[in-house]
């Protein structure tokens, strides 16, 4: 069942309609794991059993994690010493890092072999045999599970850190099989969200409106933008070869607006799912291409990875409490693991290091503007702002060539063949002229028109703070589903992050 679809439409409108005209919280936490467990199974109904499983597993570790021994048991038994119940508690304290581990080793043994077993394997023997029978494990990579494990780490830390264990698994099954976010996220808190299923208002005008305008707004930048620019990427780096220099420049940046677009475009229509549920999904992007720097590049892209890397890995390992050698490695250390995290290809962790060494330089960067006011004043004044807003945007987009091609041999091919490289003339009649029927000058141009209309969504969000009334986004509405249905290439892209 694809987002972008009828037959999703049809889906969300009945679920909507059982869901809202049950009065009890218990009989809407009930239609809302059936309704995922249908939606799941509509593409990959042999998971649901190991998924179900994983889900009780981590259930019962965090009931494991949450039961702590308070000081008032300690006051309410005389015949304990107070030196006996420290000593009790602090016990009491290690089995519970123990159970923490165990969640967290189990959490990540279960990512491993599913994205990570088959590569292996091939790399360690080397056997044309043994690699044909590996194939198979392609087959064994449940869709969403990087988004599925991330989330169970976060509720374990989370309530070994203080936060309530859930105690009714029913709960925590709705929470953890939620349809709208289940496949590519966003990643989402255990306790920000059924905090909101504890207290659901029935929906108001604005928040319909809201939540279909996020819909059909999601429907536009994937149907239309993403889908369209995807084919060009397709086609110049199906063919390294034949493709020149300029081909590869602008399938590189058509790239990078195709992942936002795709990746937003399905946590709009995430969202907007979700609110008509009346819950509210953390957002995850915020115009990261106009970041000026790469530290603030990652506070606005994938905002929930960010927020994951930096709770869960980046603060446990110091962060930058333990001076600039220490903050360094930490930031390499956490994006090397946010390669990893994306595949197991090398291309990722190329593409890791790459984001952890501008993380680095940044640092090193903000490190000297304290020392020498003069430097710090540069990156303040205009000129310093749009050479920082070039440096970066080159740096994320460049590097976007690893994520697209993790190959490195054909990664590496197009970082060699970047500069003085003519197109092949066959490439050119092919791609431009048969398959787009535009100029390479033409489609640089709609790139530019593209980032020209983010530029003004983004000046007036950050300055006017236009918004439009409820009343203005249900006309928008069914003209963007219209478009879309108009306008949408044959046969859809699946979502880029599906794959992650």
């Amino acid at each position: 069942m694809n987002f972008l679809s009828i037959l999703y439409g049809l889906f969300l409108l009945s679920v909507l309609g059982v869901y809202w005209s049950l009065g009890q919280q218990r009989l809407r936490l009930w239609t809302l794991l059936v309704a995922s467990l249908v939606f799941y199974a509509s593409l990959q109904l042999q998971y649901i059993p190991l998924l179900l499983a994983l889900i009780f597993i981590n259930f019962r570790l965090g009931l494991e994690i949450g039961e702590n021994k308070s000081s008032g048991e300690h006051f309410q038994d005389s015949q304990n010493s107070n030196e006996e119940w420290q000593f009790a508690h602090a016990d009491w304290n290690r089995r519970r890092l123990k159970v923490l581990w165990l969640g967290v080793i189990l959490n990540v043994l279960l990512l491993l072999g599913f994205k990570y077993l088959q590569p292996l394997l091939k790399f360690v023997f080397q056997n044309d045999a043994i690699n044909s029978a590996t194939e198979s494990f392609k087959l064994i990579a449940p869709l969403g599970i990087s988004f599925f494990t991330f989330e169970c780490i976060a509720y374990l830390i989370d309530v070994y850190r203080g936060a309530p264990a859930a105690k009714e698994f029913l709960e925590f099954a709705a929470y953890k099989f939620f349809f709208a976010k289940l496949i590519s996220g966003p990643i989402t808190r255990y306790h920000n969200l059924v905090t909101q299923l504890n207290h659901l208002p029935l929906p108001t005008p604005d928040i319909v409106a809201e939540g279909l305008w996020l819909i059909a707004r999601g429907a536009v930048k994937k149907g239309i933008l993403a889908d369209d620019l995807g084919i060009f990427v397709d086609l110049c780096f199906g063919n390294l070869q034949r493709a020149g220099s300029v081909d590869l420049w602008l399938a590189t940046f058509a790239y990078g607006l195709q992942l936002y677009l795709d990746f937003n475009g399905y946590v709009d229509i995430a969202r907007g799912s979700g609110m008509l549920f009346g819950l509210v999904l953390p957002e995850n992007f915020y115009f990261p291409y106009f970041s000026t720097s790469i530290a603030d590049f990652w506070r606005r892209w994938h905002m929930t990875l960010g927020d994951w890397l930096r709770n869960y890995i980046y603060f446990p390992l110091g962060g930058s409490r333990q001076g600039l050698d220490r903050t360094c490695l930490n930031l390499m250390i956490v994006m090397l693991i946010a390669g990893v995290w994306h595949g197991a290809a090398l291309g990722f962790l190329v593409w890791g290091a790459l984001h952890g060494l501008a993380l680095v330089v940044h640092r090193l960067t903000h490190s000297l503007g304290d020392r020498f006011t003069a430097l710090a004043k540069f990156w303040h004044n205009p000129l310093g702002i749009v050479l920082a807003w070039l440096l970066t945007q080159l740096m994320v987009f460049t590097s976007w060539i690893w994520f697209r091609l993790p190959n490195v041999q054909d990664s590496s091919y197009v970082i060699g063949h970047l500069w003085g490289h003519d197109a092949d003339v066959q490439f050119a009649q092919k791609v431009y002229v048969e398959a787009l029927n535009i100029s390479p000058y033409q489609m640089a141009m709609l790139l530019g028109a593209l980032a020209i209309v983010m530029a003004v969504f983004y000046a007036f969000d950050r300055t006017i703070k236009l918004r439009f009334s409820w009343h203005v986004k249900l006309v928008f509405v069914p003209l963007c589903l219209y478009f879309v249905w108009l306008l949408a290439p044959e046969g859809s892209l699946p979502y880029i992050y599906f794959d992650f």
